[in-house]
């Protein structure tokens, strides 16, 4: 068709036509020679295609792609419909703030897109690839924190991406969508590759750095494909995505909510509205729901009133107390813990680990145990291990599951000294934790009783490592060894 519409317009170049008719049959042929033509080109494979949980039953069908418009989505086999552009490419204005004196321009060299999964619909294809569908029931959840490659000129801290063992991401990745879950939630510090990596340093040599999307691609969409594939994804903002990091791809890549261009953190002026998103659920099941917050400015010192956050997390903890009233069990997720043991060298030293910040903040609201009525169970990331910590006050069971990729910072005790407590108040009743790499799910157990799931501490290979049952706040775990005595 190519060759026919070619040779069509070279004779009639040749051709004399009285009263205009020429240029009409040059257009016509013209166009068809350019739709031939656009038919013939291949079409350029997206960079990445993943589903984010959004609000309530809201789910999004995002796809990263360097063609110029965005693809067709179909919906059950039905005619195909081109997707919304969520952000243009662009190479926005050097913020001149971020976190490494070494910071460049951050280039956005793909168009994001998405469209809304429809309800009732079954399956969804885009550029030929499937795209992972919401479950109608949510029986395995895999628990992932703090999975970039280190790369931080500041505190000189290098960590040899290249390297599969010492950057285990990929394999990660990989073991947790052999697993086949149903839901992915990563607990936040997605990106980490701050800073170009220095001469010498052979294990991140070439590797991609700053916040643009090739820095992205290389901390994300490429090591996670098989997990990416594997279900829609919850993601939580954490410190590294914060406005004056790699909050510009926050928003254009994961974030759930509407982008807007006051909450793109491509402009300053805006950061108090970019940085602190609103608090939403995301049901699990019929009478439990997650409460996403968003705690990426939040400081490691008590905060007073005369702090901006101060003020924007007393009235979102507020949101989140009218949220948690939608369900009786309630799993709450920020990026910062609150009750956490805290990594050292010594790994027979226990020392609390709690961000004051947060402390300070929800301790106004709730004094006895840090977190509204409903809510269950706390997940956190940022401290790079795993910890699973049950009280035997009023307060939630805390999961840390910071470990699955970023250097790990520390040790922790195996076993904590009698009578521990990370929190005025709050004195740890049963405690697991390990200091390597890993990853964990989450099992529905009886559906019939609301807060019964099975907790499991995996090494990067996939290897159950740690099983803790979970019920009405409370955990009870045990090693591997003993579970097989």
């Amino acid at each position: 068709m190519y060759l026919v519409t070619t040779t069509l317009l070279a004779k009639l170049i040749r051709l004399p036509f009285p009263d205009g008719r020429f240029w009409f049959l040059l257009g016509a042929a013209a166009l068809v020679h350019s739709v031939c033509f656009a038919q013939s080109l291949p079409e350029l494979a997206p960079e990445s295609v993943f589903t984010v949980q959004a609000e309530g039953q809201n789910v999004m069908v995002r796809v990263l792609t360097r063609a110029t418009v965005c693809p067709a989505v179909s919906w059950d086999g039905q005619a195909g419909r081109r997707m919304d552009v969520r952000a243009a490419a662009a190479t926005p204005a050097l913020r001149g703030d971020s976190a490494q004196k070494d910071s460049k321009v951050a280039v956005f060299d793909v168009l994001t897109c998405e469209a809304r999964w429809p309800m009732g619909a079954l399956r969804g294809r885009v550029a030929g690839q499937d795209v992972p569908a919401p479950r109608a029931e949510i029986k395995r959840i895999v628990l992932i924190g703090d999975t970039g490659c280190r790369m931080k000129a500041s505190e000189n801290a290098f960590q040899p991406c290249s390297d599969p063992v010492k950057w285990p991401f990929a394999q990660v990745a990989k073991s947790a969508a052999a697993l086949q879950p149903d839901l992915v939630i990563h607990v936040g510090d997605i990106h980490y590759r701050e800073s170009p990596c220095p001469a010498g340093h052979a294990g991140c040599a070439n590797s991609s750095w700053g916040y643009g999307f090739d820095a992205w691609q290389a901390d994300l969409f490429e090591p996670a494909k098989p997990l990416l594939a594997a279900a829609p994804w919850v993601f939580v903002r954490g410190n590294h995505e914060s406005c004056y990091r790699a909050g510009q791809g926050w928003f254009r890549f994961v974030d759930a909510q509407p982008l807007q261009e006051e909450r793109s953190c491509n402009d300053p002026t805006f950061d108090n509205l970019a940085d602190y998103s609103a608090p939403y659920a995301v049901p699990l099941t019929v009478d439990t729901q997650l409460l996403v917050f968003d705690s990426s400015r939040t400081q490691g010192k008590p905060m007073t009133a005369k702090d901006v956050a101060y003020g924007k997390y007393l009235q979102q903890m507020q949101q989140v107390a009218q949220l948690a009233r939608q369900k009786p069990e309630n799993f709450f997720m920020s990026h910062h813990p609150l009750l956490a043991v805290a990594p050292v060298k010594d790994i027979n030293r226990f020392k609390p680990g709690g961000t004051e910040g947060l402390q300070s903040v929800f301790s106004v609201l709730y004094p006895e145990r840090l977190f509204p009525p409903g809510v269950s169970v706390a997940m956190h990331g940022h401290v790079h291990l795993f910890e699973a910590i049950s009280f035997k006050s009023a307060h939630p069971l805390s999961l840390v599951l910071g470990n699955s990729g970023s250097a790990i910072e520390g040790l922790v005790p195996e076993v904590l000294p009698p009578g521990a407590k990370l929190y005025p108040g709050a004195e740890v009743e049963d405690y697991a934790a390990r200091s390597e790499y890993g990853f964990a799910t989450l099992d529905r157990l009886d559906p019939k009783f609301a807060g019964n799931w099975k907790l499991t501490e995996y090494s990067i290979d996939g290897v159950a490592l740690i099983e803790c049952v979970i019920a009405r706040g409370k955990s009870r775990c045990s090693t591997l060894a003993t579970l097989q005595k």
